[in-house]
Formats: structure tokens, C-alpha cells, sequence
């Protein structure tokens, strides 16, 4: 996909996050829009997976680690054509499966995640399990950087590292902000990338929203030949609307009806001005 049109996609695609969470009255909206750049890359420019493949072993794997942003999740499959997205004007509603966290009762949803430090290990299997297949496929992972307190992931990693596998690339969303503070405040990563390369992997730091810099990368997988990807993203949480970005609250905050309208009126914006300089 070019990347003009990658770009009005993000801008469209965090519209339609809002609304749903909006009407739901429900959801982790800093997080789903600090991930939206990342999946938008992967579904649109990246990964060979659709609806008309998704049953075909020969599909590239996602698994959304970080669960509890699934609002930008099911508008990227939504706009996939996994299913109607009218589908999610039921989103946390009663009988409505369209819940908080992924699960594989949505067409396009790989695995049941949300109970965090699960889809790393899940990919690390699903990437040994092609490997030994003779796969071409790749798999992929998003992982929230709270989630890096999880000693799964570790030990996820070093399978990985030890199998050598080069299929699987993990994605961190380091917006750098979880439920009650800061990272550094509740449980400090740095030197991310010292700790992951000691472990064996392959390690670049990229502009989490910059489109063209994660098609870049992401399309020139493995970083190294014999070392699983991991790709440490720096992102915003609540990207795109100016009264969330870096605010504690909008982990799971849900806009009232001014602020909504003032979130929708701020992206129309940006989608008028990505117009005037495309012209």
C-alpha cells in the first residue's frame, strides 16, 4: 500500500477507534491509538494474512500480546474485511462477542490473549512449529511495555534465541506509560535493548508512528539471519489527539460527548491537512 494511503488510514482508522469506544462506553483508548501506526503497517503493507487466506497454513501470524487494546485491533480486521464493522456498534454490550480482549470466536483473531506475558511464548511456538514445517511464513507480536514485567516473556526469549528463530519478529509498544505511572516508576526496562540482545536477539529502535520507517523495517525482516526481530517502538499513548497524549488517565478513559467531538473535530483536521499536502 502507498504510503499516502497508509497515512489516511491511520488518521480514519483512530477516528473509528474513538467512536466505537465512544458508544461502548468502554475500552483502553491511549493504548489502542498508540498501537494503530504498528498494526495498520503489518495488516496493510506487511503480513500476507486475510480474510480469504486465514484458514491457509501458509498465512503470516499476529498475536496481539497486548490484549487489552483490542479496540484498534478489530477496526484494523474490521477494515480487512474480517467481518462488517458494523459489527462493533456491540462492542462490550451483553451477548456481544465483540469483548475487552481478543479472542478466536472473531474472525481474523488468532489467539485468546489479555492475560499479559501469554503471546510471546504462544509466537515463539507458532514461529518453531513453521520452522519445522519448512514455512515461509512469518509471525508477529505486539507486547506493551508494562507487559515486560511478565518473567514469561524472558523465558520466551530465550527459547527463541536458542532455536534460532528468525521468522519471528515481537514488536514492543513503548509508550513508556501503564495503569498507575510511569514505567520507570513502577518497574524500570532500561537498557532495553542491552537486556534483549544479551538474550540473543536482533534489536532496532524505530519511530512507532513514523509509517514509512516501520514499512521500512518490517519488510526487511530478519534484522539478522538466525536471530529472532525484536523491534522496540517508541510510541505516544493516546497519539493523535492532543488532549490525551501522555496523560495517566486515558489508559482506559472513556471521552465524554465535548470531548469527543473535540477528539473528532482534531483528526478531520489532520485528515484535511494529509489532503492539502497530497494535492
Amino acid at each position: 500500500m502507498q504510503l499516502e494511503e497508509l497515512k489516511r488510514k491511520s488518521i480514519e482508522n483512530r477516528k473509528k477507534v474513538l467512536q466505537y469506544i465512544y458508544h461502548a462506553k468502554a475500552g483502553h483508548t491511549g493504548g489502542s491509538l498508540s498501537i494503530l501506526d504498528i498494526l495498520n503497517v503489518l495488516y496493510n503493507d506487511v503480513m500476507n494474512v486475510s480474510p480469504e487466506n486465514f484458514d491457509s497454513n501458509d498465512r503470516d501470524r499476529f498475536i496481539q500480546s497486548k490484549g487489552h487494546s483490542v479496540e484498534a485491533l478489530y477496526v484494523v480486521l474490521a477494515d480487512k474485511g474480517f467481518f462488517p464493522e458494523e459489527d462493533l456498534l456491540t462492542m462490550c454490550q451483553y451477548n456481544s462477542p465483540y469483548i475487552g480482549h481478543p479472542t478466536k470466536s472473531i474472525p481474523g483473531i488468532e489467539q485468546n490473549t489479555g492475560g499479559l506475558g501469554h503471546g510471546l511464548p504462544i509466537s515463539s511456538g507458532a514461529a518453531l512449529a513453521a520452522k519445522k514445517d519448512n514455512s515461509a511464513i512469518k509471525v508477529f507480536t505486539v507486547l506493551g511495555d508494562g507487559e515486560m514485567a511478565e518473567g514469561s516473556n524472558w523465558e520466551a526469549m530465550m527459547f527463541a534465541a536458542h532455536y534460532k528463530l528468525d521468522n519471528l519478529c515481537t514488536i514492543l509498544d513503548y509508550n513508556k506509560l501503564q495503569i498507575t505511572a510511569p514505567n520507570a516508576d513502577v518497574m524500570g526496562l532500561e537498557p532495553i535493548d542491552q537486556k534483549i540482545e544479551a538474550f540473543g536477539w536482533a534489536v532496532k529502535h524505530v519511530d512507532g508512528h513514523n509509517l514509512e520507517e516501520l514499512s521500512k523495517t518490517l519488510n526487511s525482516l530478519p534484522l539478522v539471519e538466525g536471530k529472532p526481530t525484536f523491534i522496540i517502538a517508541h510510541t505516544t499513548k493516546g497519539k493523535g489527539i492532543s488532549y490525551m497524549e501522555n496523560v495517566l488517565k486515558w489508559h482506559h478513559g472513556v471521552p465524554s460527548e465535548e470531548q469527543y467531538d473535540s477528539a473528532m473535530k482534531e483528526l478531520d483536521l489532520q485528515l484535511q491537512e494529509l489532503e492539502t499536502v497530497l494535492k
